[in-house]
């Protein structure tokens, strides 16, 4: 497996440009989540004539999967990356700059799909060699739940399959690092819209009103105390309520106001917690004011797990093969964003781990920022740690 791992290196070292250009070209033309047409197209067209499996329209949008078939026998490995983009306006000075007005690819999708071609590409020049299958799994829709590994998962992508393997650049690690962690690694979350009903009035007459406003910021008040009072310190939970609708003028006392937010916990059962004690204190909210409400309350993305054994041996992975460029492999923090790779994690023994994509000293934006970007050294860093993954599961298993 030695030769075969300095020789995948190597090859795709000298195709590094491919990877960027690539890149580059669906950075200019991003789509948002179910509406990837064009770019599955591109992804499509690319693996035409190559001597692999294609499967179009998987799912309930536009996913995609390729079968490389090994030319000796062995376990049969899926490694999946996304490729949708985001509704965000892009300010960056690139010239390679989204071409689509209001949608960018501000989480790094691009580049995932860029690593992922040239990787595929390259593990089907070599398929001789290869024991087992690998399905590169090119996902739609991730940023939009119910997102697009369920559609996916439920039209049999993961089947003959017995292990999966996703990664994700991140500008909040240094250039040069490989993020790994078993357990939960990325958390669970639920959104919820609210309609709180009241009674309007004048502000001259405040008390023939039930008065919304009042009643809303008493229950955002309320709903931090469950963090605070129901939930075990060391465990990791946000509640957030990123809208607050109730513009109106001064001296009118508003008769509705309409709330939305999400929760996000790092232990799954934390989620109906969250849930009764949320329904718990609107209830309570509601009968002190002499509201009524309507609410949308549901969870998505569950907690993302990874296989233990499965992400020790990417980690031995990653270590022996001697990645150029690489400074550190190490044992990461749990990550907070959610991420519909955890619908993989919950069908096959799974791990996902991260590429660190800002060089050191240079200002990092996050991830869905105006002004997001990545290193691109972080690409060929991507595919070959990939890479290595793949080769050291398809000769040596799972331990």
């Amino acid at each position: 497996m030695k030769d075969l791992q300095e020789k995948l290196q190597q090859r795709l070292k000298e195709r590094e440009p491919e990877i960027i250009e690539l890149r580059r070209y669906m950075h200019q033309h991003p789509e948002l989540s179910f509406k990837e047409e064009k770019t599955a197209k591109f992804i499509a067209d690319y693996y035409e004539g190559k001597d692999c499996l294609i499967k179009t329209n998987v799912g309930d949008g536009y996913g995609i999967t390729i079968d490389i078939q090994g030319g000796l026998p062995g376990a049969n490995l899926a490694i999946r990356a996304d490729f949708d983009a985001l509704p965000i306006q892009e300010d960056t000075p690139f010239p390679f700059a989204s071409q689509n007005p209001g949608v960018m690819h501000a989480c790094g999708h691009d580049g995932h799909t860029a690593y992922m071609m040239v990787l595929a590409d390259t593990l089907i020049e070599l398929k001789d060699e290869l024991p087992g299958m690998i399905r590169v799994l090119h996902q739609p829709a991730e940023e939009i739940p119910p997102g697009g590994a369920i559609g996916m998962i439920e039209a049999g992508c993961l089947d003959g399959i017995d292990h999966v393997l996703g990664a994700h650049v991140m500008t909040n690690m240094t250039l040069g690092t490989i993020g790994y962690r078993e357990g939960a690694i990325q958390t669970g979350r639920s959104t919820f819209k609210l309609k709180l009903q009241g009674k309007g009035g004048h502000g001259a007459a405040p008390h023939e009103a039930n008065d919304t406003i009042v009643a809303a910021a008493h229950f955002i008040t309320a709903v931090q105390t469950i963090v605070s009072r129901r939930i075990k310190p060391a465990d990791t939970v946000t509640v957030t309520i990123g809208s607050f609708d109730g513009a109106g003028i001064p001296n009118i006392i508003k008769d509705s106001v309409s709330l939305s937010g999400d929760v996000r916990v790092m232990c799954e059962s934390n989620l109906a917690v969250v849930e009764e004690q949320f329904k718990q204190i609107l209830d309570g909210i509601c009968q002190a004011f002499g509201l009524t409400y309507d609410l949308d309350y549901s969870s998505d993305y569950p907690v993302l797990m990874n296989d233990a054994a499965l992400t020790e041996m990417t980690a031995k992975a990653f270590q022996e093969a001697n990645i150029e460029n690489v400074t550190d492999i190490f044992r990461c923090e749990p990550q907070t964003p959610s991420e519909d790779f955890a619908y993989y994690a919950k069908v096959k023994p799974s791990s996902f781990f991260y590429i660190g994509a800002t060089k050191e000293g240079e200002e990092m934006f996050p991830h869905h920022h105006p002004k997001f970007q990545i290193d691109e050294e972080c690409l060929l860093i991507a595919a070959r740690a990939m890479g290595s993954a793949v080769l050291e599961y398809q000769f040596n298993g799972v331990k």
